[in-house]
């Protein structure tokens, strides 16, 4: 594929091309072909993610504590993060890799497309300057970081429910999934609670338990 497609998903395009090359360029290709891979990128757009993150952390959720600030951080400068990114952007399409990890199917490794992410990161920065950097992983973090904000200090809702409807006694809650939407990299959950057969409310999170915990949330609210 034309490498312009990928700098029109990531929404920036690149002045110096073979900058954006290099950050593609895994070691087993490199080695192949005697040239620098994209380790380094790596290592520096790793300090910059959590720089970039750490600022907007910081910036727009005054309401977290420190450590609060810092497990949400952890959720988001993850693996698991880079790598819906990876997916969200065909970067697999784009990948130099060498022939082994091809013929064994690497080409959509977590590990490695993660890797690559934070030396695009990195490459951006060389190419223009931090504030390209920060439009990148913004634009891409920003929905996962929303989430995260919102379940670090995420009460038990659940048991306060239980404990408010239970006050006069024994009733039955039941909580069950409504729907799943989007791809597999990226779902919400649609959950419903109801009590005694009655349904109280509808929520929703990136997975099961968040779902079922917003659903609480706004059932306390409504009682």
């Amino acid at each position: 594929m034309n490498i312009s497609e990928l700098e029109k998903s990531i929404g920036y395009e690149f002045k110096n091309k073979e900058l954006l090359k290099k950050a593609l360029t895994h070691t087993s290709y490199a080695n192949e072909h005697h040239i620098e891979s994209n380790e380094k990128f790596e290592f520096l757009g790793d300090s910059i993610l959590e720089f970039i993150s750490s600022k907007y952390i910081y910036n727009n959720y005054v309401f977290l504590k420190e450590g609060e600030m810092t497990k949400v951080r952890a959720d988001v400068v993850c693996e698991k993060s880079l790598y819906k990114i990876a997916l969200k952007h065909n970067f697999s399409d784009f990948l130099y890799l060498g022939k082994s990890q091809i013929m064994s199917g690497e080409t959509k490794r977590p590990a490695i497309l993660a890797d690559s992410v934070e030396a695009v990161i990195a490459a951006i920065y060389f190419d223009s300057n931090l504030e390209e950097a920060e439009k990148f992983i913004i634009e891409n973090l920003k929905k996962e970081i929303e989430v995260a904000s919102r379940n670090v200090g995420m009460k038990d809702y659940k048991t306060v429910l239980q404990e408010k409807l239970q006050v006069h006694g024994d009733v039955n809650i039941k909580y069950e999934i409504l729907e799943e939407k989007g791809p597999d990299h990226d779902k919400t959950f649609i959950a419903q609670v109801s009590c005694n057969g009655k349904k109280l409310a509808v929520g929703e999170g990136k997975n099961k338990k968040s779902a079922e915990m917003d659903a609480a949330h706004k059932a306390i609210k409504l009682l």
